[in-house]
C-alpha cells in the first residue's frame, strides 16, 4: 500500500520498496510593480528626451515586483514608491516582503506597510543580517517593541543566509551577486529568478540559475557603471544561462526609448515595464 507525503514541494509516494518522486509546478504570477533605477524615469528637473517621452512604458517606477502563487502574494524590495504601487495594482493583501538589499529605492516605503499591517497583523520580512540591521537603524520605531508608537507598523523578521528556505510550500533560493562594494540578493522561486542590481555573479550562484523559464535581471544602460550591468553585459549572462525567455529591468533613462531598444534585443529577450504581468 502507497502512503502520500509532501515535503519540500514535492509529493513522495513511499513503500517498503519504492520511492517516486513527483515534481509540482507552482502556478507563478509575477506583476511589475517598478522597472526603473534609483530616480525612476522620468527624473526630476530633467530634460533628457526619454523623460519627456509620452510613451507609457518608457515611464517607470522604483524596481520591485510581486510574486504570487495558490492565493499568496510576496513583494521583492519596497522602495519609495510603494505606496502608489500598492493603488495602482489594488493589492489587497501582502503575505510578506523580501529585501535585496539595503538602498533607498530597495526599502524606503516600509512605513506605507502600515494599511496592511493594521489588516492582517505584524508583516513577515526576510532579508541578510546587514540588511536588517540598516533597517532598524533607519526604521528604529518600527522595530522598537518597547514604549512603541501606536500608529508604527510591525514586523516579524527572518534573517536571510545562503541556504534555500521556505515560503507558502515555495522553496526560495537566494542568488547573492555582487552590487559594487555590497552584496545582493536575487531569488529564484522554481523555474523563475530575479536579480536586480547585480555587477557580478560568482560561479556558484551562476550554478543555481540553468534551467529558468523566465530570468530578470538588471541592465543600467550601455555605458560602463561601476555597479551595475550594462545591456551587453545583461545579454551575454543571458546567453550563457540560456531561459526561455528574459527580462531587464532596473533600467535608467539612458539606456534609451523602449520602443528603439527592444528592436535590438535577442529575440527571447525583453524590456521590461511597469504593470507587465507575467504567468509561469
Amino acid at each position: 500500500m502507497f502512503k502520500l507525503l509532501y515535503k519540500n514541494n514535492k509529493f513522495l509516494y513511499l513503500n517498503a520498496y519504492l520511492i517516486i518522486k513527483l515534481d509540482i509546478k507552482m502556478k507563478l504570477t509575477i506583476t511589475f510593480l517598478g522597472t526603473g533605477t534609483s530616480q525612476g524615469i522620468p527624473v526630476i528637473n530633467s530634460s533628457h528626451p526619454v523623460c519627456l517621452s509620452e510613451d507609457k512604458k518608457d515611464k517607470r517606477l522604483r524596481s520591485s515586483i510581486l510574486v504570487e502563487w495558490e492565493g499568496y502574494t510576496y513583494l521583492i524590495d519596497c522602495g519609495p514608491d510603494f505606496r502608489y504601487q500598492m493603488l495602482r495594482a489594488g493589492v489587497k493583501k501582502l503575505d510578506g516582503i523580501l529585501f535585496t538589499h539595503e538602498h533607498s529605492d530597495h526599502v524606503a516605503g516600509l512605513d506605507d506597510i502600515r494599511s496592511f499591517v493594521f489588516k492582517q497583523g505584524a508583516m513577515p520580512i526576510y532579508a541578510p543580517k546587514r540588511v536588517l540591521d540598516d533597517l532598524i537603524s533607519r526604521f528604529s520605531y518600527i522595530f522598537n517593541d518597547k514604549n512603541k508608537y501606536p500608529g508604527a507598523p510591525s514586523v516579524i523578521s527572518t534573517i536571510l543566509d545562503e541556504e534555500p528556505f521556505d515560503l507558502k510550500g515555495m522553496t526560495v533560493n537566494p542568488i547573492i551577486s555582487e552590487h559594487g562594494k555590497i552584496p545582493v540578493y536575487g531569488f529564484r522561486f522554481g523555474d523563475f529568478a530575479y536579480l536586480t542590481d547585480v555587477k557580478t555573479i560568482p560561479e556558484k550562484e551562476i550554478n543555481k540559475l540553468f534551467g529558468l523559464k523566465v530570468l530578470v535581471i538588471n541592465a543600467l544602460r550601455k555605458e560602463a557603471h561601476h555597479s551595475h550591468l550594462t545591456l551587453d553585459e545583461s545579454i551575454e549572462i543571458i546567453k550563457e544561462l540560456k531561459p526561455k525567455r528574459a527580462y531587464i529591468t532596473h533600467i535608467s533613462n539612458r539606456l534609451g526609448f523602449h520602443a528603439e531598444v527592444e528592436k535590438t534585443l535577442p529575440k527571447n529577450v525583453f524590456l521590461a515595464y511597469d504593470e507587465l504581468v507575467l504567468e509561469i
